[in-house]
């Protein structure tokens, strides 16, 4: 492994800048890119699914837990697996209790989803030592419908909002998807009005690897981070739902 060049204070300050430049450039796109996402339409749910979690059976709606906004991550985990995907593990082990207290009083809910059976469910997340709830959809269309399984037996295959035919002309390498039955990671947004409940986002694979904070995670909702707040000396200015937009 290489090392950084070894350089003078002035000239480390000179490079420092000119990233500096890029990096309020990525923030200000970063903000727009949370802005459009926020303004997405959003779709009803009218499907019925039932899941099996620690209280028992529950509907999408239950998984809110009276909250307006779900937050759902597709775990890998298929109902002849014996454990859940390495990866989605690794970055649910990185789930701290914090994150599920800020999503909360965001009147946001966090949720995992798996196709497992709920007795594997449960057992794997005990072993974890995982606070969040765990629902098993084994049985449902749930995973196909939200193409978190992919199984051109059971249903049309679509990962990344391309179909096989659009993946063989992209040259994506994934037009082979759903020959087999797979499960493919993903997170999956929801927003509640009363009882119905709506679809507002969803995200696969590598769009997963870039959360972990309550912040990353409000951020693929359709509220937002849902603050309003001003620094001293007006250098900052948060409305809404919206990012932290710097003065300078």
């Amino acid at each position: 492994m290489s090392l950084p060049e070894v350089t003078s204070r002035e000239q480390w300050l000179t490079a420092r800048k000119q990233l500096l430049t890029r990096e309020k450039e990525l923030t200000r796109l970063r903000d727009e890119l949370n802005a459009d996402r926020r303004r997405l339409p959003m779709v009803a749910v009218d499907k019925e699914y039932v899941f099996e979690g620690a209280n028992g059976r529950a509907t999408l709606l239950d998984l809110f837990e009276g909250r307006s906004q779900l937050v759902l991550q597709h775990v890998m985990f298929g109902p002849t697996w014996d454990a859940a995907c390495p990866g989605c593990t690794a970055g649910l082990d990185e789930m701290a209790p914090g994150v599920f207290e800020h999503l909360w009083s965001r009147d946001t809910t966090f949720v995992g989803v798996s196709r497992a059976p709920y007795s594997k469910v449960a057992t794997y997340k005990e072993g974890r030592g995982w606070r969040f709830p765990w629902y098993s959809s084994f049985g449902t269309d749930f995973n196909y419908d939200f193409h978190a399984t992919l199984d051109e037996s059971v249903a049309p295959v679509e990962y990344n909002y391309r179909d096989r035919d659009e993946h063989a002309r992209a040259g994506s390498g994934s037009e082979s998807l759903g020959a087999e039955p797979e499960e493919v990671p993903g997170v999956s947004c929801f927003l509640r009005d009363g009882d119905r409940v709506f679809h507002t986002y969803s995200t696969w694979a590598r769009g997963t690897d870039q959360l972990g904070s309550a912040y990353t995670w409000l951020d693929l909702t359709a509220l937002g981070r849902q603050e309003e707040w001003e620094e001293p000396k007006g250098r900052v200015v948060r409305t809404h739902g919206a990012d932290p937009t710097f003065t300078d």
